[in-house]
């Protein structure tokens, strides 16, 4: 049976306070709504991945699932059960498994657990137990709540699309937090499976630090070494580092020949294990005849955050007799930290001559040599 994964992202999580809807802001360099996509996508079972957004939200969805696979994405309503009728409308028969993208880590037990448990209802929810007291009053105590039967309900949850269909048109306008209520409300069998903490929501800043801390335990520090090489060719001035520095001589190349961004992209792409410059933009190819190396850089560090990875520091070191770096030193630390979505103080330029050895020393061009180091999940 065809097993669907829909996402309700239409939210505009004000809880969390800022100007971005949480399911696009990043944790551990990905955005939440793309954490919840790969969770699910990934998992052998699960045939198609579906994505309900809301009005306006097209532009940071698009942004934020790069090219996922999730077919056009779906606009929701106002409130999340207008949401969920709009992705049902857009998907067939089958079992569906609805899932809240302010829960973006979730295990492939748990939906081992609930695809299995689903033979024997219409439906079937992760739940945890409850380990604090449960009381109501505000201020004051007013009742003790038996929490022995008490459980924490998550998400996903796993129906039979037309169990869950025939429960929505039963509810007619009725709000819910989720769509096990509706089943339960219209008499059908919700049986419930072991969830995980890894499950909880995002919901608060407390809720988003605890998340960083937990994806943060997951990566681990990786290292990349380039190097390049540009020979001085016709009338300057050069790029070097992404700036314009002033020389009498210019760089031969089929780029812009930025010697600095280029050994920074081939560090890059070899801490991600991403392959060499020459493999993404090949010097054969017509469409890099003098391109702006800043297009080579910023393509290295979308590949690293694509895989979930940080960009922790970049340090080069130019090798040459002339042009002097110390003048443009600064500059290009602004710059390359621009290029990167970095702070200047992740990033390090420093200078060298070779003692006017060698053909830097000959005043034959420039070399330089760059150390990046990213931090990724451990697959």
């Amino acid at each position: 049976m065809t097993v669907t994964a829909l996402i309700v992202a239409a939210g505009s999580g004000s809880r969390m306070g800022g100007e971005m809807p949480k399911q696009y802001r990043a944790i551990a360099g990905k955005a939440v709504l793309a954490h919840a996509v790969d969770a699910l996508a990934s998992h052998p079972r699960v045939n198609a991945v579906r994505v309900v957004i809301g009005a306006g939200q097209e532009e940071m969805a698009r942004a934020a699932l790069g090219d996922r696979d999730v077919g056009d994405v779906i606009i929701g309503g106002a409130v999340r059960s207008d949401s969920v009728r709009a992705g049902l409308e857009a998907i067939g028969d089958g079992v569906v498994l609805v899932h809240d993208a302010a829960r973006p880590f979730c295990p492939h037990d748990v939906i081992d657990r609930l695809l299995d448990t689903l033979e024997r209802g219409d439906g079937a929810v992760p739940v945890l137990a409850v380990a604090d007291t449960l009381a109501r009053g505000v201020g004051q105590l007013d009742e003790i709540v038996e929490r022995n039967r008490m459980v924490r309900v998550q998400t996903p949850q796993a129906f039979h699309v037309e169990d869950l269909r025939y429960a929505m048109e039963e509810s007619g306008k009725r709000a819910a937090t989720d769509e096990s209520t509706l089943l339960v409300a219209a008499g059908l069998k919700v049986i419930t499976v072991e969830g995980d903490p890894m499950l909880d929501k995002l919901t608060t800043t407390a809720d988003w630090a605890r998340a960083e801390k937990l994806q943060a335990a997951r990566m681990t520090a990786r290292t990349g070494i380039g190097f390049d090489v540009h020979a001085f060719a016709g009338e300057g001035p050069i790029m070097m580092g992404g700036v314009e520095v002033p020389h009498s001589k210019g760089l031969a190349g089929h780029s812009d020949a930025d010697v600095v961004l280029h050994a920074i992209t081939d560090a890059l792409l070899g801490a991600a294990g991403e392959g060499d410059i020459g493999q993404h933009f090949p010097p054969s190819d017509p469409r890099w005849k003098g391109a702006s190396s800043d297009r080579f850089l910023a393509h290295a560090a979308s590949l690293i955050r694509a895989r979930g990875g940080l960009i922790d520091h970049v340090d080069c070191t130019v090798i040459c007799e002339a042009p002097k770096v110390g003048p443009h030193r600064e500059a290009m630390r602004r710059r390359i930290a621009e290029i990167l979505q970095l702070k200047p103080g992740q990033v390090s330029i420093k200078a060298t001559t070779t003692e006017r050895l060698g053909f830097t020393g000959r005043g034959e061009g420039v070399a330089a040599q760059a150390v990046a180091t990213i931090r990724m999940s451990i697959e």
